[in-house]
């Protein structure tokens, strides 16, 4: 019997992650070094081309991972905890890869191709409002009025804060001091100055 009709017997004749009946065809994921039916998935064309192609990504098609991450097949877990791993500056993905478990091999071969790293070059980017990239000790100014919570005092629009730290745990935010005050600022609401 063939891969491709080992994978459709598998999956009842439907893509492995999204569920879709259109255009299926075999996947060997990556790293491999022979082909073998439990190193493989079937997938539709729309999710194959997603996975070979990251510009072309489309977030909304990506929430079958939802069901898909519970697969008991090996190469389903890899797939989705490689996709969710892509997506995880999206809330709902990050959400997702949180309550995914992989055993141990399997976490490794899904790591095997360098997905999930997070060395310094593929951490999320701290961004200003116009796309400009922050980095600690730098000086923004506040481009709209804020409320600051736990305080009676608002951040008023124009406002410059000095020497910035970077909050590492979360790309859309970062601290500086305003009337005295460490706060957390939104990074869509400040403008990064020369």
């Amino acid at each position: 019997m063939s891969l491709e009709k080992k994978l459709h017997e598998r999956s009842g004749s439907t893509c492995e992650l999204c569920r879709s009946t259109n255009e299926l065809r075999a996947y060997e994921i990556p790293p491999t070094t022979h082909t073998a039916v439990e190193k493989s998935i079937l997938l539709c064309d729309r999710c194959l081309e997603q996975i070979e192609n990251p510009e072309a990504i489309d977030m909304n098609h990506w929430h079958c991972l939802n069901d898909s991450m519970w697969s008991q097949e090996p190469a389903v877990q890899v797939m989705a905890w490689r996709m969710l791993n892509r997506l995880k500056a999206e809330v709902w993905a990050q959400n997702l890869l949180d309550m995914l478990y992989l055993e141990d091999d399997v976490l490794a071969w899904a790591k095997a191709n360098g997905e999930g790293d997070s060395d310094l070059g593929q951490q999320a980017k701290h961004m200003d409002c116009n796309g400009v990239a922050l980095q600690a000790g730098d000086t923004v100014v506040l481009t709209k009025d804020l409320n600051v919570k736990g305080t009676s005092f608002t951040a008023k629009r124009g406002t410059a804060v000095r020497g910035i730290s970077i909050v590492h745990d979360n790309p859309e935010q970062i601290e500086g001091r305003v009337n005295g005050q460490q706060i957390v600022i939104l990074t869509k609401f400040v403008k990064k100055t020369n």
